[in-house]
């Protein structure tokens, strides 16, 4: 099965907590904190692999989460940094933000992308002594790692696309001028998913060429299976329109040849300029009229034409040194530039992480902030100087003052995830 569009949930991991220890050793007298520092969560990182053809395995599986980076440990140990999460996808993968739809990687080269970072580790108590604070009974906690839910859509890296109408020939065409073996038969729509065949001209000259599934009128708008693959001709440098000039099913070519051009149009204007060479193919069964006909109306228009057989091989030869010449004269596939995330988006990211709501139920006050867990299991309750801290914290946020703002009094209860205490001005 051919599948080029998919939806995931990727998630990097987070960053292992800082450790609370006090060196402990005989005849070292008062040997201080020395809590190691977590480890860095593991990155979700997309690489190319050239032997997979299509997105059909997250079709399966839709949540790949890295792993979290562990905790630092006594003697100033940090803690062991995750492995990277790897996620091996077809060359011409186009990645996005499934939320904004902004492009985050274009995988189609070698090198690979990160796409969601590791949380770093947080800080041991080591860091956090002064002249007058000696011995921190807390350490901060790993910060999260990235998540996301991201769209894949295959995007066929082609050089040249092969067009037009179904049972016009285009299977046949790729299958004498290249190694590609599609399914070939006299009825419509036999090629159901893209194929793609290397050209080889001589030793030093080749190209890819991919057989886009039929397409009919209607197309861009969801009508038959061409509006499923217009998408791959997007990064093709050059389109072969290939029309059936013999018009044994009835069609005059002129009006395919139009209409198969609007559905480019309204699918990309982009596409819509794309270069093209139009090729007449079963010229063998036509007569001289007919192809004469359509040849005066295309090159009417600018464009090489040429009078082939793809069933008898003649005049395949001629049309793909034309491409191949063509080819020399256009800019390389095109590849999609991978979008910075905008000023409002890392705005509403960064606010995100001290967002926090209070509710008042019998009297008590609950707060509910994420980003507070992580900091409660490093906090000791026991020490004043971790109370301070977890204190400033609470202040910092913003929590305290909007405690005072909801009318709190001196002695109410706060309760934080199960942690209760008694609010003190």
């Amino acid at each position: 099965m051919f599948v080029d569009q998919a939806k995931i949930r990727i998630k990097a991991g987070n960053g292992g907590d800082g450790a609370v220890s006090f060196h402990r050793e005989k005849y070292v007298a008062a040997g201080g904190p020395d809590g190691g520092d977590g480890g860095q969560g593991g990155n979700v990182v997309f690489v190319v692999d050239d032997g997979m053809s299509s997105l059909i395995d997250f079709r399966y599986k839709r949540k790949y989460v890295a792993e979290n980076g562990e905790n630092g440990g006594a003697k100033r140990c940090t803690g062991k940094s995750a492995e990277d999460l790897v996620i091996k996808v077809p060359r011409g993968t186009v990645v996005r933000d499934a939320e904004t739809g902004r492009i985050m990687a274009d995988m189609s080269d070698d090198e690979p992308h990160i796409l969601a970072h590791g949380g770093r580790g947080g800080k041991g108590n080591q860091h956090f002594a002064t002249s007058t604070r000696q011995i921190p009974r807390f350490a901060k906690p790993g910060f999260p790692g990235e998540g996301f839910e991201v769209s894949l859509e295959l995007k066929l890296l082609a050089d040249v696309g092969l067009v037009g109408f179904p049972n016009v020939g285009k299977s046949t065409l790729i299958s004498v001028v290249s190694a590609a073996k599609p399914k070939i038969a006299n009825y419509h729509f036999t090629t159901l998913t893209p194929v793609l065949g290397v050209v080889k001209l001589d030793a030093e000259r080749s190209f890819v060429m991919a057989d886009i599934p039929g397409l009919i009128e209607g197309a861009s708008e969801g009508v038959g299976l061409g509006h499923e693959f217009l998408r791959h001709v997007e990064r093709c440098r050059l389109i072969v329109h290939v029309l059936d000039v013999s018009g044994v099913e009835g069609r005059d070519p002129i009006e395919d040849f139009e209409k198969i051009n609007l559905e480019l149009q309204n699918f990309s204007e982009q596409l819509s300029e794309c270069p093209q060479i139009v090729a007449a193919n079963k010229s063998d069964m036509a007569t001289q009229e007919q192809i004469e006909r359509l040849r005066e109306y295309i090159e009417g228009k600018g464009l090489q034409f040429f009078t082939i057989s793809a069933a008898t091989t003649m005049g395949t030869k001629e049309l793909m040194d034309a491409v191949g010449e063509k080819l020399s004269t256009l800019p390389p596939v095109k590849v999609f530039e991978a979008q910075p995330i905008s000023q409002e988006e890392w705005i509403a990211k960064v606010s995100d992480r001290k967002t926090f709501e209070i509710e008042i139920e019998d009297g008590v006050y609950y707060v509910d902030a994420v980003w507070l867990e992580p900091i409660l299991r490093t906090v000791n309750m026991e020490d004043y100087s971790s109370l301070q801290y977890f204190q400033r914290v609470l202040r910092s946020s913003g929590i305290i003052d909007k405690l005072e703002e909801m009318g709190i009094e001196e002695g109410d209860t706060v309760n934080i995830y199960g942690f209760e205490f008694d609010f003190v001005k």
